[in-house]
């Protein structure tokens, strides 16, 4: 039997929250009747949306992710959305970089997760949505460090699903090409409506998906592969991407 988790009524915590994506799933929410909001962010002070509840965070600091699943007990819905993007070869690039995307994407996602599993399976199992990316399944030049760590995080998520199972946990893994928000301000290519990807992840967490694809990208992509890699590899020189 699918797990449903309607979002009315639903305590989240959103990371990242004082803007791009983020934001836009703190705004939904709220839209959608969620009882309480707390917006996440390392600057809490930068995040300007009514009726949330701004809450200091960086999920790479231990300390900080601790003290925030301690205020924040009544959560029933974790939406890990803070990732970085450093831009990096995994060649020529400056390692400490390649780290820190790890660091943020893969660990301090998985340090959420162990944070907030416990209140979690306190208030009923609730969930955990998991904004990962297209590029969890593919390379693409200059942003293999990024490649690396989603594909990590992809992982991650498929795992923490089958660990969470039993206490109630839902656990979503949401996959989305480039969107129009700062964060993609470097990619020259066509990007999505973000509060589109974010809608698209929101219904698939009420309707109790494992992975939602927002995206015909992320979708074809998703396809590829059962197939040859070198085929979209050729679309990716294409510059069908």
């Amino acid at each position: 039997m699918t797990q449903t988790f309607p979002l009315h009524g639903a305590v989240a915590l959103v990371t990242g929250a004082n803007r791009g994506l983020g934001r836009h799933f703190a705004g939904q929410l709220l839209r959608r009747g969620a009882a309480r909001v707390y917006a996440a962010a390392r600057r809490p002070e930068t995040i300007d949306l009514p009726g949330v509840v701004p809450l200091p965070l960086d999920i790479t600091d231990d300390t900080a992710v601790r003290a925030a699943a301690a205020r924040a007990g009544d959560v029933t819905l974790l939406v890990n959305n803070a990732g970085i993007s450093r831009w990096t070869s995994l060649l020529t690039s400056d390692v400490a970089d390649i780290r820190a995307e790890l660091e943020t994407n893969f660990w301090g996602t998985l340090a959420m997760v162990r944070a907030f599993a416990p209140a979690l399976a306190a208030n009923g199992g609730g969930a955990v949505l998991n904004v990962l990316s297209a590029q969890s399944w593919f390379a693409y030049p200059s942003t293999n460090g990024y490649h690396a760590a989603k594909a990590a995080q992809w992982a991650l998520t498929n795992g923490v699903r089958l660990e969470l199972a039993d206490q109630g946990t839902l656990v979503t893994g949401l996959h989305l090409g480039a969107v129009d928000t700062e964060f993609s301000a470097g990619y020259d290519g066509p990007k999505g409506d973000p509060a589109d990807a974010v809608r698209a992840g929101l219904d698939g967490l009420e309707a109790g998906a494992a992975e939602v694809l927002a995206d015909d990208w992320s979708a074809h992509v998703k396809r590829s592969l059962a197939g040859d890699p070198a085929v979209l590899y050729d679309e990716i020189r294409a510059g069908v991407v």
